[in-house]
């Protein structure tokens, strides 16, 4: 089943960024949109929130990546439910893949990396 290999991964990667710290240089390369433009992408801050979070910091979890922080459940429903259907043999469906709701999602991710680089919202950035 794929959802083991996926699990598998997630699991992996976590304890990869719980045990070697994202804050200390040399370990993971930075973010490339970061190193070209100088402004935060979406995603920035990621890695470092997953090491917040394997350590308990829920606070600075949030603070590094709000968006992502909020959308996490979001991801373990969208899991549960894939697991649950393939166990089933059903395929996986569900409204946030209609396509107003994926071009929601990519307008949302665009706008919070606009936001997240405006003076007045420093508190987005990483």
């Amino acid at each position: 089943m794929p959802q083991g290999a996926v699990l598998g991964g997630v699991v992996a990667g976590a304890l990869l960024v719980a045990f070697r710290d994202p804050n200390e240089s040399g370990h993971y390369p930075s973010c490339p949109f970061l190193a070209m433009t100088g402004f935060y992408c979406p995603g920035c801050g990621m890695t470092r929130l997953v090491h917040a979070l394997t350590h308990g910091d829920v606070g600075t979890a949030f603070g590094l990546n709000p968006l992502l922080f909020v959308l996490l459940p979001v991801f373990g429903y969208l899991y549960a439910r894939w697991t649950v259907l393939g166990a089933r043999g059903m395929p996986m469906r569900s409204v946030l893949f209609r396509p107003a709701a994926a071009y929601s999602f990519i307008g949302l991710l665009a706008a919070y990396g606009v936001l997240r680089n405006l003076p007045f919202a420093h508190a987005l950035a990483p």
